[in-house]
């Protein structure tokens, strides 16, 4: 062929060979390889880096901008101003768990509203809204979900997480971080880790946040075994990684077993990026940056604000003097440009900051929807509630926080667009001609307005901010007014029978008058639209139907910190973690104490049946499928959450809680209907965390399953035995790893069968009495399946039908050599 021939027909295939396809603002690929969408984000991230100066890498390190922590309007938190010699665009930061902290947003719901739920869909549309209005402020970062654990209601930042059980922070904090995420944001789920109290200290008049000085999150170390740390304070930010796929972490303030979080090596590097196998980029709280050198040695990224240990300066003399190596600053940038490129940044146009494009209407609705799906109905006495408008001709409606929305400060003090109040909500709902109020700062004059009226609602809440612990458990305490909640209620009880209490707290609080009145009301800090949740809710436009995530004590002195100081606030800056994994109800129920509302606790206005528990065998990597019927047994229709615990087995130097919460459902029922809610229980579900194996491990023994609608609510209770035979309708291998070398071998049925059929493998097998016990004989020595299921069904005494499912896995043979 002529040589001028086959030059026209490359040109002519160049001509019409598809272009490396290129997105967003990224660039051209023929100049930016790293701009190609056909490569993975880890090829295009070391493309981009290999593009990148020593000196490019190192600004990538920390953040670039100091005053948008203020949070005015067309500014962002936090900002990194990236590189525009290759293309990479600046790249900003917001607050946070209820709203974006940048001039005016919608003030969502705190997140103890949305643990209140039970319900990881409702926490994703939370996040949902957050998500949106982070993105249309122009941000590609949110610092949430915030997801410690609550070891004692005093920490100031209580309100902000979602409670005390290290389950329910999972399911709510995957929910959450996949709704953020949803909407194009990348998610950092803070504060990594056991960042559990802000100190003991005091809070200026007028300052953004308290100031702790004894026991200070900035100070403490907090000081705890291996097991405490993976089965309480870890389970949260595992889930929101492995699960939510979380882009992001934010390392605390305070230490952790002597390092400082932004530094540990074992948090960042032997947990998070190993064994979770985190992909993501690691940056500090602002002002958590502690040490230059160990700080990008142990795994910290981005020290975002105010970017003082890793500003260039600093980190070049570390690779000067070889105590950082290039390889370690490449790894950090390498993490921050891959995240990048996996959720899109490059690939997308800059989103542009922009409040008027915000559905302020839709945002607040959604708030107040969020918001009653989350209120706890504590006491009824006499169903005082629903209120009837139509019968209710005087209302008296008192207290300091009647005619307020309650927030927390530091990243979660939003500037609404709007607040509706309750005052202002009831007077819609009710007629303001039939509300009488009255703002409870005398108690004498508020107790002659409720007396007489036909009914009287008071309203207070406490005080919460970042920075600084409550000052006690009692209502009054840590206030910045002189008003006296709790003789306030009282009086107004003793004045009026019909008297209901609603609150607005960030966590737990004493109740002391709670047998003096009718209806007791928990909202937490309810967010923008509280006001039209809390109407809806007391004349029964809307059921309350949240539980509660965290539980009420009847004293102070019972809670698991109480009356030691090396355990809170700490002594010479250290605290001890000495109650182990027993906080929350579980350290109450260990030690028998009585409480005045169990975790889980929540009334409504219709009331349920849990019934009919089955055990089952799983498939994959569901080990057990526990299920149990729950029926309406009201005259409306209503939301249930049926809890599911598991009791372990103790054995030497192995203490256990006596129940562990592993399963939540949440089904809303039409008066008289009955639904099948069925719990999903994989290995973890068994497992502690063995500190000599270094692993999560089954113990053999005898598991106790309960399901009820709280804590202390076993309506249904079965057993399921692990490695061992409990006499349950369900035993199991010990675990995965767990086999049976015995091939053949005779089986023992419970002592209540008198009659059975026993089938092996689907086939069934003689069953003989000996000595009193059916048997029968279980022979796998034909058995091709691994996995052998031995099912028995039979009858008691009473005529009664029982099942019991046996599942064997047989040990592959060995080769010989």
């Amino acid at each position: 062929m002529p040589k001028r021939v086959c030059l026209l027909s490359l040109l002519v295939l160049l001509a019409v060979a598809p272009a490396a396809a290129a997105a967003g603002r990224c660039g051209d690929v023929a100049t930016r390889p790293w701009c190609d969408t056909k490569l993975d984000a880890d090829v295009r991230a070391g493309l981009l880096l290999g593009a990148l100066t020593r000196d490019e890498r190192i600004s990538l390190l920390a953040g670039d901008e100091l005053t948008g922590v203020a949070g005015r309007e067309g500014t962002h938190t936090g900002t990194s101003n990236g590189v525009e010699r290759v293309g990479l665009p600046p790249i900003y930061f917001s607050d946070g768990p209820v709203g974006t902290r940048q001039g005016k947003a919608t003030g969502m719901p705190s997140p103890m509203t949305v643990a209140s739920t039970f319900d990881p869909a409702l926490a994703a549309r939370h996040a949902a809204v957050v998500g949106d209005e982070v993105r249309r402020k122009g941000n590609d970062v949110v610092f949430a979900p915030a997801v410690n654990m609550m070891r004692t209601p005093l920490n100031g930042r209580t309100f902000e997480y979602f409670g005390e059980d290290p389950f329910l922070a999972a399911r709510i904090a995957v929910g959450w971080t996949k709704g953020v995420q949803d909407q194009g944001v990348i998610a950092n789920v803070k504060h990594y880790a056991v960042n559990n109290q802000e100190g003991q200290g005091t809070e200026a008049p007028g300052a953004p946040i308290g100031a702790g000085v004894v026991g200070s999150r900035v100070t403490t170390d907090a000081r705890l075994d291996e097991r405490t740390l993976r089965e309480i304070y870890l389970p949260q930010f595992e889930a929101a990684v492995k699960e939510g796929g979380a882009g992001s972490v934010m390392c605390a303030y305070n230490r952790v077993n002597g390092q400082y979080a932004c530094e540990n090596q074992h948090l960042l590097e032997d947990v998070l990026k190993r064994d979770w196998a985190f992909r993501g980029f690691v940056l500090t709280d602002y002002g958590a940056g502690k040490n230059t050198v160990a700080s990008l040695n142990n795994g910290l990224d981005l020290d975002i604000y105010p970017g003082i240990i890793y500003r260039p300066q600093l980190v070049s003399a570390a690779l000067a003097t070889s105590q950082v190596s290039d390889a370690t600053i490449d790894e950090h940038v390498r993490r921050i440009l891959r995240t990048l490129f996996a959720f899109g940044f490059f690939d997308r146009e800059a989103y542009p900051d922009n409040t008027a494009s915000i559905d302020q209407a839709g945002h607040d609705a959604v708030a107040a929807d969020i918001q009653q799906e989350g209120t706890v109905l504590l006491e009824n006495d006499g169903a005082i509630l629903p209120l009837d408008a139509g019968k209710t001709a005087k209302l008296a409606l008192i207290g300091p926080e009647a005619d307020r929305i309650k927030d927390g400060g530091g990243s979660s003090a939003i500037d609404e667009f709007k607040v509706t109040t309750p005052k202002g909500a009831i007077e819609t709902r009710l007629g303001a001609g039939k509300v009488v109020f009255d703002d409870g700062s005398n108690a004498a004059r508020a107790a002659a307005v409720a007396k007489a009226a036909d009914v009287a609602i008071v309203v207070v809440g406490d005080r919460m901010t970042e920075g600084k612990d409550k000052e006690c458990l009692g209502i009054n305490c840590s206030q910045n007014d002189d008003i006296d909640r709790d003789g306030l209620i009282d009086a107004v009880a003793a004045a009026q029978p019909r008297t209901v209490v609603v609150l607005q707290t960030g966590g737990p609080i004493l109740t002391p008058w709670r047998d003096k009145v009718r209806g007791l009301v928990e909202t937490w800090y309810p967010g923008q639209n509280g006001g039209t949740a809390i109407a809806r809710v007391l004349f029964g436009d809307a059921e309350p139907a949240g539980r509660l995530p965290a539980t009420f004590p009847l004293r102070e002195a019972d809670e698991p910190v109480a009356g030691d100081p090396e355990k809170y606030p700490g002594v010479a800056e250290t605290v001890r973690y000495k109650e182990g994994v027993h906080i929350g109800y579980r350290w109450f129920d260990e030690r028998k104490l009585g409480v005045a509302y169990p975790f889980g606790f929540g009334l409504g206005y219709t009331t349920f049946r849990v019934s009919g528990l089955q055990l089952e065998a799983g498939r994959g990597s569901t080990d057990a499928v526990a299920s149990v019927v729950v029926e309406n047994t009201g005259k409306r229709a209503g939301s249930a959450a049926p809890q599911l615990y598991v009791g372990m087995p103790e054995r030497a130097g192995l203490d256990q809680p006596p129940l562990q919460l592993k399963g939540i459902g949440r089904e809303r029922l039409a008066p008289g209907e009955r639904k099948r809610v069925r719990f999903a229980l994989d290995e973890r579900a068994f497992s502690h965390w063995d500190q000599r194996a270094d692993g999560w491990r089954v113990t053999t023994g005898c598991y106790r399953i309960v399901v009820g609608q709280h804590s202390r609510d076993a309506a249904v209770e079965g057993v399921i035995g692990r490695g061992a035979e409990c006499g349950g309708a369900l035993a199991l291998p010990r675990d995965a790893r767990a086999c049976t070398s015995r091939r053949a071998f005779t089986i023992r049925l419970p002592r209540a069968y008198r009659s059975a059929r026993v089938t092996v493998g689907g086939k069934r097998v003689r069953v003989v009495r000996r000595r009193g016990r059916l048997t029968a004989r279980v022979d796998l020595r034909g058995a091709r399946a691994q996995r052998v299921t031995v099912r028995a069904v039979g009858r008691t005494r009473a005529k009664r039908a029982v099942r019991q499912t046996r599942i064997y896995r047989t040990c592959a043979k060995k080769r010989p050599r």
